[in-house]
């Protein structure tokens, strides 16, 4: 039996702003621990028993087009590599993207069974975790549909809810019904029941029986997504399916799509099951979530930064670049980064997509990135800007170079702090080494490399009338970016 870990990396939250932005979203903060929430669930099968005869493949990752080198990157900062990255052309929810990794899965082993898990969730208890899967595997390995439900601590009316049926066997039942989100009566009912399960959107199947099940409750879905995927193209190690087809695929949840329609149907064929999964899980939707499973301080603070807290009680306090203090707080949320801060009542925190509304409304751009861009060749930060400047610090990997370019309203002066450039300007290609600086007139062509073992870091001030990023002229690119 090969077991793949399908990894749904799919949505751009904004409900963590300031730390999470559009083109940077949870999945890929750091927000507990050393490693980022994708890692996390990349890493979360290690360990996993495995019985003889079984293998655990590489994951599938299925993710947007804009954050590829991103989802690249970190993959392979844990050891993760030469795995099948496919690249939604747009969001399409987790019905087509979950059909996408079946169709890749099969290509090699059509009966491999997915474990299906979203990018952006905690689970602090990974050894329970994995005893919860590995009873998953062997009612997926009879062809079940199993859904994974979380235990519930509160009446939780943001989740929806799976009602518990006839037991299968002593570790799994049969999924009576599943609910939509619950009032506050409601939830409370659910939770004093104890026949009730949050739907945390964890699966195990074969992705021959997800391929079928979705042929039969979402025909259009299946050709559409098919079509798609036949028509992919492959470069760089991603896998993109085709744009015009999956654009016109319907939208839909693995709930909706499926899984519900099976559940509502099934009688003594027990074809959706579910393992009740008690494992300090959380989807970390908002920042009152974090301060809640977050390690705390005798005052109930949890602290993460550089941060000092005086009379402060039951307060998140998170900090990226500077020093943070608060006197005399309690119930409040508090994120520093270098280029927005929020500061919140803990009961109010779900009024910060009104925030995120307003500054889009006003033409700001903090909603959609931080002031460090990662790039797939490393990454720049942008220290200071003024009229007719704009300063950077810019981090080139090992072996890794820039596009060769050329800019028509501005000129670049470079000054390499640390390793080794070298640097094509025009038709001279030569090298600047620790202390030395070039310069790059206006209107001509180059290109920044780092040849070296060491990671190179420059500063660069840029001069000129205009000085957004869309003044780039690409004639080569070892990435693949025309723009």
């Amino acid at each position: 039996m090969n077991i793949i870990p399908v990894i749904l990396s799919g949505g751009s939250g904004t409900r963590l702003w300031p730390l999470s932005r559009e083109h940077y979203p949870k999945q890929l903060l750091k927000l507990f621990g050393e490693y980022s929430m994708l890692q996390t669930t990349a890493l979360r099968l290690n360990g996993l028993i495995l019985m003889d005869g079984e293998t655990l493949l590489p994951p599938i990752l299925v993710g947007g087009e804009e954050y590829r080198f991103l989802l690249a990157e970190q993959m392979r900062q844990i050891g993760i590599e030469n795995f099948p990255l496919i690249l939604e052309p747009c969001g399409r929810n987790t019905a087509p993207a979950l059909t996408l990794a079946a169709l890749a899965a099969q290509v090699d082993d059509p009966d491999a069974i997915m474990v299906v898990m979203p990018a952006d969730h905690i689970i602090q208890d990974e050894p329970t975790f994995r005893s919860a899967v590995r009873q998953g595997l062997e009612l997926a390995d009879t062809d079940k549909l199993v859904t994974f439900g979380i235990q519930p601590t509160t009446p939780e009316t943001g989740y929806g809810y799976i009602r518990l049926g006839q037991r299968v066997n002593n570790q799994a039942f049969q999924v009576a019904q599943f609910v939509e989100k619950p009032n506050q009566a409601t939830a409370e009912q659910y939770l004093a029941s104890g026949d009730f399960l949050w739907n945390g959107g964890i699966f195990a199947i074969k992705a021959s029986v997800w391929l079928n099940k979705i042929q039969q409750c979402r025909s259009d879905i299946a050709a559409s997504t098919l079509r798609a995927f036949n028509h992919r193209t492959q470069d760089n190690d991603f896998i993109r399916p085709d744009p015009h087809h999956f654009i016109a695929c319907s939208a839909e949840s693995i709930d909706y799509a499926v899984i519900e329609k099976l559940a509502s149907a099934q009688s003594d064929s027990c074809d959706v099951v579910v393992v009740p999964l008690a494992a300090n899980w959380s989807d970390v939707g908002a920042w009152n979530a974090l301060w809640e499973i977050g390690e705390k301080d005798p005052q109930g603070n949890v602290l993460m930064g550089d941060v000092i807290a005086v009379d402060t009680h039951d307060t998140l306090m998170l900090s990226t670049k500077r020093l943070v203090t608060c006197v005399g707080l309690s119930n409040m949320i508090i994120v520093e980064t270098p280029d927005a801060i929020l500061v919140a009542d803990k009961a109010h925190i779900q009024k910060i997509k009104e925030v995120v509304l307003q500054i889009k409304a006003a033409g700001r751009t903090e909603t959609n990135a931080h002031r460090k861009i990662n790039r797939p060749w490393g990454w720049y930060d942008c220290i200071d800007d003024g009229d007719r400047f704009q300063v950077k610090r810019i981090m080139v990997n090992p072996g890794a170079s820039l596009s060769l370019q050329r800019h028509h309203h501005r000129a670049e002066h470079w000054v390499v702090v640390r390793g080794t450039a070298r640097v094509t300007r025009g038709e001279e290609v030569f090298l600047v080494s620790e202390n030395q600086s070039t310069f790059i007139p206006l209107g001509t062509i180059h290109r920044l490399e780092n040849p070296g073992k060491l990671t190179l870091e420059m500063i660069e001030v840029q001069s000129g009338a205009y000085l957004s990023e869309d003044d780039i002229v690409r004639y080569q690119d070892n990435y693949g970016r025309n723009e």
